[in-house]
C-alpha cells in the first residue's frame, strides 16, 4: 500500500465528513464516508463518532478483503458494504452514505424515483432504485447496495437512507445531493398530481453527454 496516497485519502475523507455534516444530510453519527486506496485498501470514517471533532488520522485503513483494519478506532460498522462496491466497481473510487431527510422519507416508503430530472439522470445515470432491506452492517445490505446501483451511481436503500458512489469523492458527494434534490422533488411534485418521467432517449442522452462531453476537456 502506498502510503502517502493513503494519507491522502486519510485527509479527504475527513473534509468530506465534515462537509456532508454541516450540508445537513446527515445528523448525529450517522452516515459513513470511504475513499479508495488502490485494489485491497480504503480509508473510511470510524464508528460513531462525530463528525465536527475528527482529524484526519481518525479515518481507518481498512483491507477490503479481509476488513482488517489498522489502529484502534472500529471502522464504520457500514465497511463491508464500501468493500463489496469497490470490489464490484473498479473505477469508483469514492462511496458516500447518507441519512438524509427526504432521501430517507421516499426510502421509508420504499419506493424508487423515477427519471424526473435532467441532473438526476446526468450524474446518477437514471431512475433512483431501491436497494431491498437487509440489516445495518451486513454482506446481506451490501449485495442489495451493489444490485441497485447496477448502472447507477446512486440509490435509495429501504428504511435506511441512501447511497452514492462516482470515480472520486468530490463527484459521490455531488450525487449524495442530487439523490436528495430528486427525492425532494420528487415528494412535492406527487402534491400536484405526481411527476411526469423524461423519455428514455432523453435519459440515454443526457447521460451520456454529461459522462462524456460536458465541461471543458
Amino acid at each position: 500500500m502506498d502510503r502517502e496516497k493513503a494519507k491522502a485519502a486519510q485527509a479527504e475523507v475527513c473534509k468530506t465528513a465534515k462537509d456532508m455534516y454541516t450540508s445537513g444530510l446527515v445528523a448525529g453519527t450517522w452516515g459513513n464516508i470511504s475513499a479508495r486506496v488502490d485494489d485491497e485498501y480504503m480509508v473510511i470514517t470510524p464508528s460513531g463518532m462525530a463528525y465536527d471533532s475528527l482529524s484526519a488520522d481518525q479515518m481507518v485503513i481498512v483491507n477490503m478483503n479481509t476488513l482488517e483494519y489498522e489502529g484502534s478506532l472500529k471502522p464504520s460498522i457500514e465497511a463491508v458494504v464500501h468493500a463489496m462496491i469497490y470490489q464490484d466497481r473498479p473505477e469508483v473510487n469514492g462511496i458516500m452514505h447518507t441519512h438524509s431527510n427526504y432521501a430517507l422519507a421516499v426510502a421509508t416508503a420504499r419506493k424508487e424515483i423515477p427519471p424526473i430530472c435532467e441532473d438526476q439522470v446526468q450524474i446518477l445515470g437514471g431512475s433512483i432504485r431501491l436497494a431491498a432491506y437487509e440489516m445495518p452492517g451486513t454482506r446481506e445490505m451490501g449485495a442489495a447496495c451493489v444490485e441497485a446501483l447496477k448502472g447507477r451511481q446512486g440509490a435509495l436503500i429501504a428504511n435506511h437512507g441512501a447511497i452514492s458512489c462516482d470515480k472520486t469523492l468530490a463527484k459521490a458527494f455531488i450525487g449524495s445531493q442530487i439523490i436528495e434534490k430528486a427525492a425532494m422533488v420528487y415528494l412535492f411534485s406527487m402534491l400536484i398530481g405526481g411527476p411526469v418521467e423524461l423519455p428514455q432517449e432523453d435519459v440515454e442522452f443526457f447521460s451520456d453527454f454529461f459522462q462524456n462531453k460536458y465541461g471543458q476537456r
